[in-house]
């Protein structure tokens, strides 16, 4: 890029020529490292973790943000004096790398960790404060051991099975995909229209802990995003209301199904089972069978998401079979429908389409009855269209007629008990976590499949079984996995009985990976155990987690889960993993996401060999705050290259000034200033509110500018202390250039290491005032802050307060009430 040169001045800004003085000298001095001998056991700890990258190439736009904002928060804890912990690692497994390798002919070891070292060395670049003595990847054998090992703990338990279960089936890329992997029908990936097909699949009983995963968000609300926790709570999606049998004609048994609103059971004029469900095609007649599986055919490459979309069309099939509605003894049709999934109680439910829409609509165009049994002074929903689902005075249900929905509901679930035909109940959407991958490149499942023995844990002392390194094909001509093609790794003696069997020829799905990783990262070379004891109880769980709100209702719910599985076994001591979570947005170019198909992508290295790597992450921060989406189109690092390179030329012009001149009533006036800025601009880092915080730091430039320029002049205290106070505070977005500016004070390396500023409270006496934090109306703190400061800084200088941290001693904050600047109340479910 082309150096800004200041004014009158032989010297000129270039950021690129300081970067590989800086990180040798980082290198040198260990300047991010951590303690590993603990020699201050008191001092505070910070741990602070970014969700990890995949080496699918060079780091993106989307890395520059995440690590930008990652780093800003991990140097600004370290600067304020916390031991601080900031691992990278790589999540390197996965069928993206397995893909590129075979259009490539190419092993996936080679493509992985050639992109790797790649992203490794643009890390660096980007002048990111890892310890990269934590350096990790996920296709270590060392790490992927312990995938393995955790695997059989929870085998041991019954926490992990096998089972068969229609899946979403990629044909090209010859794998199973998750729901959010398919888009429009179509694989994300490869975009292959994708089947519905019946494998033999492993899970993860995620299922068994849906009411602990609910439960426990009152632990972690205060730190992590409203957004988040309620698209948990939806995706776990908990449901009260009863079972209810329901006989089938020519069926023996009858069918179970859940229903919410078992109020509404005169009301059922039709049964429906979903499709795919295995109960569609058993209770399916003869003479109804080929137009069952033409509809099957017609409808399987739907996702589940798209068949609950409301303004989907309903379609279904009759079965030729009847059930019998409990209620009335009338016969109603059962049908096979796409609304319905298969993943819900037996993939049964009976259909109530006065007080259901979906039911309505699939109704009106079967021609069905439809039987309104709640009067809510709505219009009859056979004549509008419309169905009525609010509470009202039962009709049409026999003994029941004039009872409340309320009283109807408790009373109609006691007959059906008493009955023996029903019960209440409480049920899930969660589904139990399908693990199983028909992929190469990831963790084998360490199972043995013998003929007299069943399935055969493979003997902790045969971990890791390693993936074969020879003898494979990634893309079988039968379609069976890779791994299958591998007949000198698949036989092995039964670990039991001695006869040859089978290795289990699935890999597992990446996300078992990335569910326990920053458990390992503290110690990444411990032997006896995924994790080492010592450094989980020193830094865990962990402080500030940072990533995409696009992994809510995955990656964010599996770690949680596991978590409390090795809590179960003894093995963690806490139940929650990460206390805070911080959602970055996306980087966009003309408002799209960057990709190659649109020919929008913007290479991030490029713009760093530009315009130089602190101003392309203060262009990032500075844009808006870390939840908020950034238009690459509507932003120019250039501006960030002027401000950092004034930051520089006053660097210079302190560094240069001959002797110290006396203090001046301009002097204590620009201390003033100096010393709230700096009390606004932790507040604001505090709060997470970076931007603003740039914001400070360049009005704070414009001022001290003026200081050099119009007096006191360059040799004043007073100019001295706000310049350094200055570059202090912006090296936790600008790195580089203070580091530089730093050495041209007179100072030596690493800035990081000088601290962050601290206000001096005398020169705030007339900005400042005292705010009282209460818990349920008590006082339990006073802290002193600008009488400036807005309504989300002062609510997380609150919530940041340690006595107040202690004070609430674990219990949820359900409301902060927030009067800036002189109260804050936490409102707890205790007080409540």
């Amino acid at each position: 890029m082309t150096a800004v040169e200041p004014p009158n001045s032989d010297e000129i800004y270039d950021p690129q020529a300081v970067i590989d003085k800086w990180l040798a000298v980082w290198d040198e001095l260990g300047t991010f490292e951590v303690d590993r001998t603990d020699n201050e056991p008191d001092r505070p700890r910070r741990y602070v973790v970014s969700m990890f990258a995949y080496p699918s190439g060079d780091l993106h736009m989307g890395h520059g943000e995440v690590f930008s904002i990652s780093d800003a928060i991990a140097r600004f804890a370290r600067m304020r004096g916390a031991e601080t912990l900031f691992p990278v690692g790589w999540d390197s497994f996965g069928l993206p790398a397995e893909n590129a390798a075979f259009k490539r002919g190419l092993d996936p070891r080679e493509w992985t960790y050639t992109n790797i070292e790649t992203q490794a060395d643009s890390f660096r670049r980007l002048g990111i404060s890892f310890d990269w003595r934590t350096r990790l990847h996920t296709s270590d054998p060392e790490y992927y051991r312990w995938n393995q090992w955790l695997f059989l703990r929870l085998f041991e338990r019954g926490l992990a099975y096998r089972d068969d279960a229609m899946v979403n089936w990629c044909p090209q890329d010859r794998t199973v995909l998750a729901n959010e992997q398919v888009v429009s029908g179509r694989c994300e990936r490869c975009g292959a229209e994708v089947v519905k097909r019946a494998l033999t699949q492993w899970f993860f009983r995620i299922s068994a802990y849906a009411q602990r995963l609910l439960d426990d968000m009152d632990r972690i609300e205060p730190g992590w995003p409203p957004e988040i926790l309620t698209m948990q709570r939806n995706w776990i999606g908990r449901s009260e209301g009863a079972h209810i049998d329901f006989a089938i004609e020519g069926r023996d048994e009858p069918v179970r199904i859940f229903t919410t609103r078992p109020e509404t059971l005169f009301g059922a004029t039709f049964f429906v089972i979903a499709f795919d469900a295995p109960l569609a095609a058993q209770l399916c007649a003869p003479e109804c069978r080929a137009a069952f599986e033409t509809y099957v055919r017609q409808v399987s490459a739907s996702t589940d998401i798209e068949r609950l979309a409301t303004d989907r069309p309903k379609t279904g099939v009759f079965l030729g079979r009847y059930a019998i509605n409990p209620a009335t003894g009338e016969r109603i049709p059962v049908y096979a429908a796409d609304y319905v999934l298969a993943t819900y109680g037996t993939g049964a439910v009976m259909a109530v389409p006065a007080h259901d829409q979906r039911d309505l609509d699939f109704a009106r165009t079967q021609g069905i009855p439809v039987q309104t049994v709640i009067d809510t002074g709505a219009a009859d929903p056979a004549r509008t269209g419309v169905a009525t689902d609010g509470a009202g005075v039962l009709i049409s249900s026999g003994r029941f007629t004039g009872q409340s929905d309320t009283e109807a509901r408790a009373a109609i679930v006691a007959d059906l008990t008493e009955r023996g035909i029903g019960a209440s109940a409480v049920t899930y959407r969660l589904r139990d976590w399908l693990l199983s991958r028909q992929r190469y490149w990831g963790t084998p499942i360490p199972i043995i499949h013998c003929d007299d023995c069943g399935q055969v844990p493979v003997p902790d002392d045969q971990l890791p079984v390693r993936l074969p390194e020879s003898g494979y094909d990634l893309r079988p001509d039968d379609g069976r996995a890779p791994l299958a093609s591998a007949h000198e790794w698949v036989r092995v003696p039964c670990p039991r009985c001695g006869i040859t069997a089978r290795r289990d020829t699935d890999t597992m799905d990446t996300f078992v990976d990335s569910s326990w990783y920053f458990l390992r990262y503290p110690n990444p070379d411990f032997t006896q155990g995924p994790f080492d004891p010592a450094e989980i109880a020193r830094w865990l769980p962990v402080d500030e987690y940072i990533g995409g709100k696009e992994h809510a209702t995955g990656h964010l719910l599996y770690a949680r889960f596991l978590t409390k599985v090795l809590h179960d076994l003894g093995l963690l001591p806490f139940t929650e993993p990460m206390t805070r979570l911080t959602n970055q947005g996306q980087v966009l170019m003309d408002g799209k996401a960057m990709s190659k198909s649109l020919g929008n992508l913007v290479d991030l290295r490029s713009q760093i060999r530009q315009y130089g790597p602190d101003a392309v992450r203060v262009t990032m921060i500075f844009a808006g705050p870390p939840e908020d989406d950034i238009d690459w189109a509507d932003v120019s690092p250039q501006g960030a290259v002027k401000w950092l390179a004034r930051i520089w030329r006053l660097a210079v012009d302190i560094g240069s000034a001959a002797g110290t001149s006396e203090p001046t009533s301009n002097s204590a006036t620009l201390r003033r200033d100096v010393h709230a800025t700096i009390a606004e601009t932790t507040a604001l880092m505090t709060g997470k509110r970076l931007n603003v915080a740039v914001a400070q730091l360049m009005r704070l430039t414009n001022l001290l500018r003026k200081a050099v320029d119009t007096g006191p002049g360059p040799a004043d205290p007073a100019v001295r202390e706000g310049v350094e106070a200055l570059v202090r505070m912006s090296s936790c977005f600008a790195p580089f250039t203070a580091e530089e500016s730093w050495e041209r004070l007179g100072h030596n390396p690493s800035v990081s290491d000088a601290g962050w500023p601290t206000p001096d409270p005398s020169l705030l006496a007339h900005d400042t005032t005292t705010c009282v934090i209460q818990i349920d109306g008590k006082l339990r703190d006073r802290l002193q802050v600008p009488v400036d400061i807005d309504e989300t800084a002062l609510r997380a200088l609150a919530l940041a307060s340690a006595t107040i941290t202690d004070a609430l001693a674990g219990r949820a904050t359900t409301r902060v009430i927030v009067r800036a600047p002189r109260l804050v109340n936490l409102v707890t479910k205790h007080g409540r």
